[in-house]
């Protein structure tokens, strides 16, 4: 199939189950399936609620089937203000390297354009050499200065907070 044909447009509310997938087989392709907590009835509220706090594209062939999506959201910097993170681009294995990724990268640099924000900022795994490959042809900075750092939900449930 020819990458012109894939279409790329906004998340809808019944893309959600299908994103899901997405979102799960990521989890297999990176070794974590069982730190999959979110669910498509969370994603649903935390996308298409009242308060929405994350976008979408999603990639898909003439036909309607789902073979990519991104999702982002707004950060924030004391230096530059408003950012955009991309969360995570997910193309099903059979689709890549056909420019499906390519086209979801530029949807969401195309609204980090358009909101002004001050940085886009993704992370990539240190193993995955195609991706990072694939940002390099960006001439993104992968920065090897930075350490993420994180609490899981049951360390941030077990933490006593005085006056709380």
């Amino acid at each position: 199939m020819n990458d012109d044909q894939i279409i790329v447009r906004k998340g809808r509310k019944d893309d959600v189950p299908r994103v899901f997938e997405l979102i799960y087989e990521l989890a297999v392709y990176e070794k974590a399936p069982g730190e999959v907590t979110n669910s498509p009835e969370q994603l649903l509220e935390d996308g298409f609620g009242a308060n929405p706090i994350f976008g979408l594209f999603v990639a898909c062939k003439p036909n309607g089937e789902m073979v990519g999506m991104a999702l982002y959201c707004t950060k924030y910097s004391t230096w530059k203000g408003p950012c955009l993170f991309l969360e995570d681009i997910i193309v099903t294995e059979d689709q890549r390297g056909r420019g499906v990724g390519a086209k979801l990268f530029e949807a969401v640099i195309g609204v980090a354009q358009q909101t002004g924000a001050g940085r886009m900022e993704w992370q990539v795994l240190n193993w995955n050499d195609s991706a990072i490959g694939f940002y390099k042809k960006y001439n993104a900075i992968l920065d090897g200065e930075w350490l993420n750092g994180k609490f899981t939900f049951e360390q941030l449930q077990s933490f006593e907070i005085e006056g709380k």
